[in-house]
C-alpha cells in the first residue's frame, strides 16, 4: 500500500467518524417541523444545519489545522491548503424539516485539488456509504458495487424533483428516459446517488447541484464501479449538476438526455 493510500485511508476513517457524530446532532432536531431562514438562493437553513457544520469545522480545525474547509453554511477557510474538506451538514433540508429520513451528512475531501475521499451518512436510516480512491466503496462497512444492468428498460432512474428538469433543456430527454426505464422515482437529494453506488438504482440525475452537494460522490461512484459527471459528461464537483450511473448505462443516459437518441 502506498503512502498516499494510507493517508486517504486515515482521512476516510476520520471523515466517517465526524459524519456520524454530526448525524447525532441532526437527530436531536429531527422529527418536528423546524423554523428556518432562507439563504440568498432561497433554500432553507435550520438550527440543525448550523449546529452540525459548526461541530464539523471545529473538529477538522482541531485535528487538521493546516487543512482548508468549504462548507455550505459558513463558506471557505484556508483556501490555499493542499487538503480541503467540503461539507454539507444536511443535504435534503426540506425532507429533514418534514421528518423524512432521506437526508444526509456529506463530507468530501480533495487532495491537491483532486476528489479523494467521500462520505455520505444518513442518520435517519442508519446507513453510511464511504470511499477513498484506491480503497473501494463501503456501505455500512462492507464493500459495495453498482449494479450490472446494461439495458435501460431494466433500470431504475431517480431525481430529486422533476420540476427543474421539466423547465430545463433536458425536458424531452428526461421524459424519454422515464418512458424507457423500468422505474422512475424521486428518491432524491443525496440518497439517490447513494442508491446508485450501492446497486439499488442505476441512474440519479440532479440538474442543479452545488459543490458541497456533489463532494462525496465522485470518489464514491468511481470506487463502486460507476460514474459521476456533470450534465456535460465531465467528472467534476463544480459543474453545477450531477449525474450518477452504474457506468454501464452512462453514455446511453447522456445520449437520451441530450436529445442525441
Amino acid at each position: 500500500m502506498s503512502q498516499g493510500e494510507r493517508e486517504r485511508g486515515e482521512l476516510l476513517q476520520v471523515a466517517q467518524e465526524l459524519a456520524r457524530k454530526a448525524g447525532v446532532i441532526t437527530l436531536e432536531h429531527f422529527g418536528s417541523v423546524l423554523s428556518c431562514e432562507a439563504k440568498r438562493d432561497g433554500t432553507p437553513v435550520t438550527v440543525a444545519d448550523i449546529a452540525a457544520e459548526t461541530f464539523l469545522r471545529q473538529e477538522i480545525e482541531r485535528r487538521f489545522p493546516g487543512h482548508g474547509i468549504l462548507g455550505e453554511e459558513f463558506g471557505s477557510t484556508n483556501p490555499g491548503a493542499s487538503v480541503r474538506w467540503i461539507l454539507d451538514p444536511i443535504d435534503g433540508t426540506r425532507s429533514f424539516m418534514r421528518g423524512v429520513p432521506l437526508f444526509g451528512v456529506l463530507l468530501g475531501i480533495e487532495v491537491e485539488g483532486v476528489p479523494a475521499v467521500g462520505v455520505a451518512h444518513f442518520p435517519g436510516l442508519g446507513e453510511t456509504v464511504a470511499a477513498a480512491t484506491g480503497r473501494g466503496c463501503y456501505w455500512n462497512g462492507r464493500l459495495t458495487r453498482v449494479s450490472t444492468v446494461t439495458d435501460l428498460a431494466k433500470a431504475a432512474i431517480l431525481t430529486t424533483d422533476p420540476a427543474p428538469l421539466l423547465d430545463d433543456s433536458m425536458r424531452s430527454g428526461w421524459e424519454q428516459l422515464v418512458r424507457q426505464a423500468s422505474l422512475a422515482r424521486t428518491w432524491g437529494d443525496c440518497y439517490g446517488h447513494a442508491l446508485v453506488a450501492t446497486g439499488r438504482a442505476e441512474v440519479m440525475i440532479d440538474p442543479i447541484l452545488s459543490p458541497w452537494d456533489a463532494a462525496p460522490f465522485l470518489p464514491i461512484l468511481q470506487e463502486a464501479g460507476g460514474r459521476f459527471t456533470d450534465r456535460e459528461g465531465i467528472s467534476r464537483l463544480d459543474g453545477g449538476s450531477g449525474i450518477s450511473t452504474n457506468g454501464l448505462l452512462h453514455e446511453r443516459v447522456m445520449e437520451v438526455l441530450s436529445g442525441r437518441d
